[in-house]
């Protein structure tokens, strides 16, 4: 008997020890990038009403926190310019823990569906162009990557599974493509520490990524995505399992590539995204970061008539022109016929680093804003087309176009001739269509035309319709 109450003691001493044992959130650890010039949250677990003392090494000052009933402890750090290795130190009156070799510099969250979460190595016959030279030079200390493991679950969770990583040949080709190359370009230009975080799950909708709170406001878009029999596809399993956890890291900005599971429901897609950044940007705390994203790719979908990829499309660009500090890229000329994974996803990270190198660091001189459909106005047997952020005009760079179409009142396209050589407009006219009243351009989940239209600086126009049949 008395062996048998020394045993118990012993057990439930050992387990309060264990309890009582300091603890860091698992997305911060050793090679972690924290952002510079802010003030970043450090927490964990330890036991109860424990006190403990925070010191970063780039900083001479000691801050105190005292954890809740649960073992709950949080933190604020002030950080300073970029630079590093550093150290961070936890202690209480027992136990003392270091996260090492941490820097100081640019942190972005990137998120999504399948073409997000490719990695540098590509997919099975679906590859990544110029990963493996990438690769071959992907040798950084100044670029950390941390990869969410993919988790769906119903009750919001505090932890998620990861590791930061050093960028080199390995670690990068496990990595998101997009990220990996946005990274590369951000710490070449800015030449400062970069952290990439990638929470992504192939196959996902966006309400699987907003939180109950949030997808309640959306009472269609939520009965639609409940009935899905997919859990990354349901609401909030991977905000709950992906995002929750990762809420209290700051951040600078955050890359977003997904919407091809949501073509069966594009009309609430600007709804959504509305909802989901917002809910972000509320559930980071840190007011209102960029947001960038990337607008589907083409691709022929086995052959669907429905054209439910152009009406994403326009709801992404309704999205981009509604939300604050938001920004999205065309990928209308990199989409492949019989693969929904475009193999550019350097010119797609390209686009993005546009946008955040001119919007968000406010260097001058880089064109980064998509030319987008205006107005269309018939005259005679052609329809002249005008656009938003025209400022140089148009060019297909020397090829043939041929993904315009124009029709009458009897609503029958035709395969249209566009004239824009002499002006900033475009003139679209058939033989067959004597009164035009609407003209389209590339409005085809995967057009079957030549050649694209482009702003001088290469980006592409964005698809369009002036009617709303």
């Amino acid at each position: 008997m008395k062996n048998r109450i020394l045993t118990t003691l012993s057990f439930l001493l050992l387990t309060l020890l264990v309890q009582a044992q300091i603890k860091v959130a698992s997305i911060l650890g050793d090679n972690m990038v924290l952002q510079r010039n802010s003030e970043v949250k450090i927490w964990g677990t330890s036991g109860a009403k424990d006190k403990l003392i925070i010191s970063a090494s780039w900083d001479k000052s000691k801050i105190t926190a005292t954890s809740n009933e649960k073992g709950e402890w949080l933190a604020k750090i002030k950080t300073t310019e970029a630079g590093g290795p550093y150290i961070i130190t936890i202690s209480n009156a027992k136990q003392k823990v270091e996260v090492k070799n941490v820097l100081l510099g640019e942190v972005w969250l990137c998120s999504g569906q399948s073409n997000m979460e490719m990695p540098m190595m590509g997919y099975i016959s679906s590859p990544v162009n110029g990963a493996n030279e990438a690769l071959f030079n992907a040798d950084n200390n100044n670029i950390r990557l941390f990869t969410v493991k993919p988790t769906t679950t119903n009750t919001t969770q505090n932890n998620c599974e990861g590791n930061w990583l050093v960028a080199n040949s390995e670690s990068a080709s496990q990595f998101s493509a997009v990220g990996y190359f946005f990274a590369r370009r951000l710490q070449q230009k800015l030449k400062v520490p970069v952290g990439m975080i990638c929470a992504s799950s192939g196959g996902s909708r966006i309400e699987s990524w907003m939180s109950k709170e949030d997808i309640s406001k959306f009472p269609e878009a939520l009965l639609s995505s409940s009935k899905d029999d997919q859990d990354n596809r349901k609401p909030s399993q991977l905000f709950n399992g992906m995002i929750h956890p990762i809420q209290n890291y700051v951040i600078k900005g955050a890359l977003w590539y997904q919407g091809e599971n949501n073509r069966i429901n594009y009309q609430h897609y600007a709804a959504l995204m509305g909802g989901l950044v917002e809910g972000w940007r509320n559930n980071f705390g840190i007011g209102q970061f960029p947001f960038y994203f990337v607008q589907i790719a083409p691709n022929a979908y086995d052959n669907s008539k429905d054209i439910l990829s152009p009406k994403l499309w326009d709801e992404q660009l309704k999205a981009s022109l509604a939300i604050p500090n938001c920004g999205m890229v065309s990928t209308v000329d990199l989409g492949e016929e019989d693969d929904i994974h475009p193999a550019e996803k350097e010119i797609i990270s390209k686009r993005l680093s546009y946008w955040a190198i001119s919007e968000t660091y406010g260097i001058k001189g880089i064109e980064y804003k998509n030319t987008y459909f205006k107005k269309a106005v018939a005259k005679d047997d052609t329809m002249i087309v005008s656009f938003e952020n025209n400022v140089h005009g148009i060019t297909s760079f020397g090829k043939e176009v041929t993904n315009f179409e124009i029709a009458g009142e009897d609503r029958i396209f035709y395969p249209a001739k566009a004239v824009f050589k002499t002006s900033k407009v475009v003139k679209v006219s058939a033989p067959e269509v004597k009164k035009p009243v609407a003209v389209r351009y590339c409005y085809h989940n995967f057009p079957q035309g030549k050649g694209f239209l482009y702003n001088t600086a290469g980006l592409p126009i964005l698809p369009f319709r002036s009617d709303n049949w």
